[in-house]
């Protein structure tokens, strides 16, 4: 007697392939995607960060491809203002603004007034178009997040880059809760 599979393990395996490969294939478009997207942002990018009212150059990160950075220099409260932005796994774009003051991040543990702080900063996600929050490590950023939903939002990122110079008049209401400074007036 011959080992031949029977028809019904025949058509399982086949049907467990179908469903593996059906499977895999969003998984592949959905990469795809993000790599579109990252391609047309690092466009956006550079075309965007020529603008006068923008001033920036985006570099790709070597750490994680999905992330450019560039740095905004030039101002009256902050060193400078670390800028991340990042096509994100849930089809997004995600910008994150990082403040650097006096030789380093605004970090929760290293306030002054973290209480204050932290009030203060909800009291801005209520006024500011960009938000404010706390990463992992409790460095302060404002932040904005797009959705790509719609198609890919060229000209709602030139609005969020030409916004984001504001963020360093923030930081100079910041300083009390930061160093115990007085606020930049």
């Amino acid at each position: 007697m011959s080992a031949r599979p029977s028809y019904a393990a025949a058509v399982s395996s086949a049907l467990l392939l179908v469903l593996f490969f059906a499977g895999a294939a969003p998984a592949v478009a959905q990469a795809d995607a993000r790599e579109a997207t990252r391609e047309r942002l690092r466009q956006t990018l550079e075309i965007a960060g020529r603008r006068a009212d923008v001033n920036l150059t985006f570099t790709q990160s070597t750490k994680n491809p999905f992330n450019f950075a560039a740095s905004m220099t030039g101002l009256a409260n902050s060193q400078n203002l670390e800028i991340i932005v990042s096509v994100t796994k849930n089809n997004t774009i995600g910008f994150r603004i990082y403040p650097r003051y006096r030789g380093g991040y605004i970090n929760l543990d290293k306030a002054k007034d973290v209480n204050g702080l932290m009030r203060q900063l909800l009291f801005f996600d209520d006024q500011n178009f960009l938000y404010w929050g706390a990463d992992d490590t409790r460095d302060v950023f404002s932040g904005y997040t797009i959705t790509l939903e719609s198609g890919f939002p060229a000209a709602a990122i030139v609005v969020v880059l030409r916004s984001i110079h504001n963020t360093d008049k923030f930081v100079g209401a910041l300083r009390p809760f930061i160093d115990g400074s007085a606020p930049a007036g």
